[in-house]
């Protein structure tokens, strides 16, 4: 998957700016433009306070003066709002990750609007696709460095390659067997199985629940001794 091109469209806070360019750092992002009027907006002062360890995506973000300059080579723009579109479907973070993951787009783009009213009309009917991050009706919205860690996360986790967790060693059947067999010895001896309409039965069904459970060898193991463990000591009691 492609790593998209953040777009900010009006940014007003350049503490907003250092916080974005410290998330991009922390998820691999690089290619971000700024949409501004204001040729001195990169020069503010704030702008290095929060950007810890990322002055060289500061320095390497550009600053055009219109959407359109920002986001003309892309072939999927995707705008973030938490405004509701008749007949527009809005993907959350994840899902949008995982669309991104079947496409085969060279470059996209990913829209945030300015801090005081997000993106406006005239940006939402250039885009593409629509996205936003649920959160709670008592605040909605989302501060923009907040919401592009959130969007930033997800879309590296769809990057990343899955690579499942070494698991434990199973229980073999042989491990199994002895572990049913030593079962019976453990009922047996308790009087479970004297009391039981059909103790094959019983027993075959509680089988179940541990095959269910896919023990471990140190599981099953541990199994045979309680059953073996408890046998000895009724015996030892009558």
């Amino acid at each position: 998957m492609t790593p998209p091109r953040l777009v900010l469209l009006r940014p007003r806070n350049a503490d907003n700016l250092g916080a974005i360019a410290r998330a991009m750092k922390n998820f691999g992002l690089t290619d971000w433009v700024v949409v501004s009027p204001n040729p001195k907006l990169l020069e503010a002062p704030g702008l290095h306070r929060l950007a810890v360890k990322s002055g060289d995506l500061l320095e390497g973000v550009r600053r055009v003066d219109t959407f359109q300059e920002a986001i003309a080579d892309c072939t999927w723009v995707v705008g973030t709002t938490m405004r509701q579109i008749d007949g527009v479907r809005r993907l959350p973070p994840r899902e949008l990750a995982e669309a991104g993951a079947q496409r085969n787009d060279e470059r996209w783009a990913l829209v945030f609007g300015d801090e005081r009213n997000g993106m406006q009309n005239d940006d939402l009917e250039q885009c593409h696709a629509l996205s936003f991050i649920p959160s709670a009706d008592e605040q909605p919205s989302l501060n923009l460095s907040q919401a592009v860690m959130v969007y930033a996360y997800e879309l590296a986790m769809a990057r990343r390659p899955v690579v499942p967790a070494p698991g434990p060693v199973l229980a073999d059947d042989a491990q199994l067997r002895q572990v049913r067999t030593s079962m019976e010895l453990g009922l047996a001896a308790t009087g479970f199985l004297r009391h039981t309409r059909d103790a094959r039965h019983a027993v075959a069904d509680l089988m179940t629940t541990l095959t269910r459970a896919q023990l471990s060898r140190r599981e099953a193991a541990l199994w045979i001794a309680a059953f073996r463990v408890g046998a000895k000591h009724t015996d030892s009691i009558d």
